[in-house]
């Protein structure tokens, strides 16, 4: 599946053109928190707060590129000494093998990134491992 280009403006209830209800008043604050993030500009959601989406694999056709996105840039100043975002990586490397066959560009895109990375914790180099194993073949 090729990336398409999305209106960043736009909510994954938007992209999706399916709006979820309230969550029940006793939900989780992790359901609130999804549901409220569901709702808001793809553009504008933080790292952890796309960490949040990812994790729950909620709208991944358009959440999964921005993370990958991120990922890739950063990950040069990570090499150089730099801040790095280890809750992102893990929840993108951790999404399962039929994620990455739906997108296989993304998939090669995030292996490209973790070759520049450098002093990665075990946990993540663990998550590395995982990854590296249900990687798509060659496009």
């Amino acid at each position: 599946m090729k990336k398409r280009p999305f209106n960043r403006r736009c909510s994954v209830e938007e992209l999706e053109g399916n709006s979820w209800p309230e969550p029940p008043e006793d939900s989780t604050s992790l359901v609130k928190s999804v549901h409220a993030l569901r709702r808001r500009p793809v553009g504008d959601l933080t790292p952890e707060e796309l960490a949040r989406l990812i994790g729950q694999n909620v709208g991944l056709p358009w959440i999964l590129p921005l993370a990958v996105e991120f990922l890739r840039d950063t990950a040069p100043h990570q090499a150089a000494g730099g801040w790095y975002d280890d809750d992102l990586l893990s929840a993108v490397l951790t999404r399962k093998a039929d994620v990455w066959s739906t997108f296989p560009e993304l998939a090669h895109e995030v292996d490209g990134t973790l070759s520049v990375l450098t002093d990665l914790s075990p946990y993540i180099q663990r998550d590395i491992k995982r990854f590296r194993a249900v990687l798509p073949s060659g496009d």
